[in-house]
């Protein structure tokens, strides 16, 4: 099994105040959502990834998030060998300091 990379909770906060354009999908349950989510994410549940592989692109790379990161770890572990350019976000949003929506 490949290495899945990854980043922090305060290096995407960085390169979002930097204004980077990043691809942000979190795939936690609506429920957690409603609790706050990053502003610029996007949110597909966890159960619903692979039947939403349409909204992903091969040559794009996109940071999951999740509560924990456990999750999202999962996620990018299916959507790598899937042949996608996935980065996951350590931590969860327990670790998330930043803007939430």
């Amino acid at each position: 099994m490949t290495d899945i990379p990854v980043i922090t909770a305060e290096e995407l906060k960085a390169k979002l105040e930097k204004g980077e354009e990043l691809l942000l999908v979190d795939v936690r349950e609506d429920e957690e959502v409603e609790m706050g989510i990053i502003p610029q994410a996007k949110h597909i549940k966890m159960g619903d990834i692979p039947e939403s592989l349409d909204q992903f692109e091969k040559d794009k790379e996109y940071i999951f998030i999740c509560r924990s990161g456990r999750r999202s770890e999962n996620v990018c572990a299916y959507l790598q060998d899937q042949g996608y350019k996935v980065r996951n976000m350590v931590g969860g949003m327990l670790d998330w300091e930043g803007e939430v929506k």
